[in-house]
């Protein structure tokens, strides 16, 4: 549930936790009981590592404008088979 945060004109601000659908409905201060005017803050939102953001970017990006390249970068994968099994014949 989301934290509104109000400020009464004499206590200060406080927080109050409910539903979305009752953000804009009047809040009544906890201490002194009186109507409190609601504080707009941004959202919480958490920021990601530079490495991850800029991967995030690059694939965002790749959608719609793909970079072309024209020489390998990059380590390669490990490439590893696992044992066939018995039927499969190998060359």
């Amino acid at each position: 549930m989301p934290v509104y945060v109000f400020s009464c004109r004499d206590c200060g601000p406080f927080e109050l936790s409910r539903p979305m659908a009752q953000a804009g409905k009047a809040a009544h201060c906890p201490a002194c009981h009186r109507e409190a005017r609601r504080v707009f803050t941004p959202p919480g939102l958490a920021r990601l590592v530079k490495p991850l953001r800029t991967a995030l970017d690059r694939e965002e990006k790749s959608a719609h404008e793909p970079e072309v390249v024209s020489v390998k970068a990059g380590r390669p994968l490990p490439h590893a088979h696992a044992p066939a099994p018995p039927w499969v014949l190998s060359h």
